[in-house]
């Protein structure tokens, strides 16, 4: 018997007579794309709490154990602008197995490394796998599951990330403390499960004529994307955008990335990303959401465990626990949110009201100081994680609305790419303003006010919020 078509499955999935419940096809379809995601999600933060004892194993020094995340980080980037071509031209479901095992292989390599520069080296090689592994979730979900399920099927796009920032610093700990290759072996039989069961659930889908690549629109996008990473990484570590290696890096980055939009609107072929797809509002105030999201999420990631530790003297492993909360609110938010979309198309009014969640989930870490309770700071992070799970689920659903099914694939490259200049930005941000408070005040006082800045960033997102379409209206393409 032959394998279901994506065209096929997408009608079954996308619509049950005399149900409001999502398809059993999709369930099983979101469940088994989850654990790629899972694993690409934790991976990051278990080896942030593994960077430390890998600086003292080889013997390197801050600056070269950086690139441990550095070049994982740049492979990662300069793969996402190919997922929507990748999908067209080989499929869903070929790019799916390949992305785990290249995901896969990498771990492996980096579990046997020898040496600093082979584990650098093998790290590039995991991000290449682990770059495709989000975007081609939200992509195939979105093709699965038609509009009518739209905001349900990407409530298991936004588990992982919900997961990864409770459970990394923990699972971290936990193996660092037995031996670090376990940092990267751990990642083996989830993708092992995933690679066995994906080849058995995931469609195989109707390949779509992709046309010549184009390999110039994706030298400048690839390229220029990453060059804008390794500048806000370099000014994290060089502790401001002074420096020439940032300026030059940023200026390069911003340049191409320019001289890609120019040729995007010129070409004859099809682009790697149609910029034109900005002029839907629903998309583009959704991408702009997905950045400044992206800064304030990953900024407050990397804060609330420090503030954990550099405040309250807990270890990595309790700061891991304490977080759980907000892993906690965003599974209810996401539990009632989804289907409250799908049912009114209301992203507007659920973001904003998910916005002020957020918010006022912040505003607590912005007045604590070293004895306030935890009792306090943890429904704060409830609270918040009941924003950020709405906030995240309504971005994602928005990016899609107004779209045809030809351009769900390249949108949700271009939107992931959004999301990760917003993270690295914010990260960025805020730990330089954390360095530069913490040269003037307390601890303490040195995290109020930069968890004030992580509010400004939260708060800034009301404004692609308010310009999300309201209920009932509908964009075209």
């Amino acid at each position: 018997m032959s394998r279901p078509s994506l065209r096929a499955e997408e009608r079954a999935a996308s619509h049950t007579p005399g149900t409001d419940r999502l398809d059993p096809a999709l369930v099983r379809l979101a469940l088994v794309l989850m654990l790629g995601a899972v694993a690409a999600g934790l991976d990051m933060t278990i080896v942030t709490v593994a960077i430390g004892t890998l600086g003292r194993h080889f013997h390197a020094s801050v600056a070269t154990i950086q690139w441990v995340s550095t070049g994982y980080l740049l492979a990662l980037s300069m793969v996402i602008p190919l997922t929507g071509w990748s999908v067209e031209r080989f499929g869903a479901r070929r790019m799916w197995l390949v992305s785990l095992a290249l995901f896969l292989g990498g771990s492996v390599l980096c579990g046997a490394a020898w040496s600093i520069g082979s584990l650098i080296v093998f790290r590039v090689l995991q991000g290449v796998g682990g770059g495709m592994l989000l975007p081609l979730v939200r992509t195939i979900l979105a093709q699965a599951a038609g509009r009518e399920r739209m905001g349900r099927a990407m409530t298991f796009v936004v588990v992982p990330g919900s997961v990864a920032p409770a459970l990394g610093p923990v699972l971290g700990g936990l193996l660092v403390d037995v031996n670090w290759r376990w940092a990267f072996f751990v990642n083996v039989p989830i993708c092992l499960l995933a690679i066995a069961l994906a080849w058995r659930v995931v469609p195989r889908g109707e390949r779509q004529s992709a046309g010549r690549l184009d390999a110039l629109g994706l030298a400048l996008l690839s390229v220029g994307l990453a060059a804008v990473v390794y500048g806000l990484s370099e000014a994290g570590n060089r502790g401001g955008f002074t420096s020439g290696p940032v300026v030059g890096a940023l200026a390069a980055g911003v340049t191409l990335l320019a001289a890609y939009a120019v040729h995007a609107l010129r070409t004859r072929i099809t682009p790697i990303i149609d910029v034109r797809l900005f002029r839907v509002r629903s998309f583009s105030a959704a991408s702009v959401l997905g950045l400044l999201l992206g800064a304030s999420l990953f900024g407050a990631m990397f804060l609330v465990p420090l503030y954990y530790q550099d405040v309250r003297g807990t270890g990595v492993l309790e700061a891991g626990l304490l977080l759980a909360p907000r892993a906690v609110g965003s599974a209810v938010a996401m539990f009632f949110v989804g289907r409250l979309v799908d049912r009114t198309g209301a992203e507007r009014a659920v973001t904003l009201a998910g916005m002020a969640l957020a918010v006022a989930g912040t505003v607590p870490f912005a007045l604590a100081g070293p004895q306030t309770s935890r009792w306090l700071l943890g429904v704060a992070l409830f609270v918040a994680g009941l924003g950020i799970g709405t906030v995240l689920l309504t971005a994602m659903t928005a990016t899609y609305r107004g779209l045809s099914a030809s351009q769900l694939a390249p949108a949700t490259s271009a939107s992931r790419i959004m999301q990760q200049i917003g993270g690295s930005f914010g990260t960025v941000l805020l730990a330089l303003v954390l360095q530069h408070q913490s040269t003037m005040h307390t601890a303490s006082a040195a995290f109020r006010q930069t968890f004030v800045w992580s509010l400004a960033l939260t708060t800034l997102a009301l404004i692609p919020a308010f310009l999300l379409p309201r209920a009932g209206r509908e964009d075209s393409a």
